[in-house]
């Protein structure tokens, strides 16, 4: 009888031993069909920061302009690079992985006040942050900034539109349209975004231009109700 139970005992505990091996083996076997984790996906971030390197004007115009920010649409208005390829024009995508440490319309817009106020055109040259009685208006919308990866030569395009503004009769003194494109010179996402800093630079020095050429006339429209500039 005792011996009995001790038999019983014994294939009991057998038994369990064997379900647990099957157990661990199931396990590693499904371990190793699945592989080794995938890294997790690292976002990338660059800044849009274009070095814009215009002359002097002469003499500045007794009053304040103000830099609106750029506005943006869809897309454009985010901080994922925008791109389009070669196959598929009419398909808007984003890299998800590689985004702008701002906003483009947001980094143009001070880049461009940035460059004003070297520029020394006008007396002062503030943002829409700053809060500040502003005699002219300079505002505008990014309508492209996107990357294109494929082709016979990838490039980076960009166009805005701006208007200048005087805040006394809401007139427009001036209009234009903006637009280039620039050649990566490479497939790495840096070379993408020194294209990008290269080609938005060019644009905002040609923005200056423009209006230092117009200066005159605004100094004219300026002089009958000049008004005391606010910093």
């Amino acid at each position: 009888m005792v011996r009995a139970l001790t038999l019983d005992k014994a294939g009991w505990q057998s038994g369990r031993r064997r379900h647990a091996l099957a157990a661990m083996l199931l396990a590693a076997s499904a371990l190793a069909a699945c592989g080794p984790a995938a890294p997790p996906i690292r976002d990338v971030f660059f800044s849009l920061e274009p070095e814009v390197e215009v002359p002097p004007s002469p003499r500045p115009i007794t009053a304040t302009l103000q830099v609106g920010q750029l506005a943006a649409r869809g897309f454009l208005g985010g901080r994922e690079i925008v791109f389009r390829t070669a196959d598929q024009p009419l398909q808007v995508q984003r890299h998800h992985d590689l985004l702008w440490e701002e906003a483009p319309a947001r980094a143009i817009s001070q880049s461009l006040a940035d460059a004003l106020r070297d520029a020394g055109i006008f007396a002062f040259v503030v943002t829409i942050a700053e809060r500040s009685r502003a005699d002219w208006l300079l505002q505008g919308e990014l309508t492209r900034f996107e990357e294109r990866p494929t082709g016979q030569t990838p490039k980076v395009v960009a166009a805005f539109n701006l208007t200048l503004v005087r805040n006394s009769d809401r007139k427009s003194r001036f209009s234009n349209s903006y637009a280039g494109e620039e050649p990566t010179g490479g497939t790495e996402p840096e070379a993408m975004a020194r294209a990008f800093n290269r080609l938005t630079a060019r644009l905002i020095d040609q923005v200056v231009r423009d209006i230092q050429a117009l200066a005159p006339r605004l100094a004219v429209a300026q002089a009958p109700n000049a008004s005391e500039p606010t910093p």
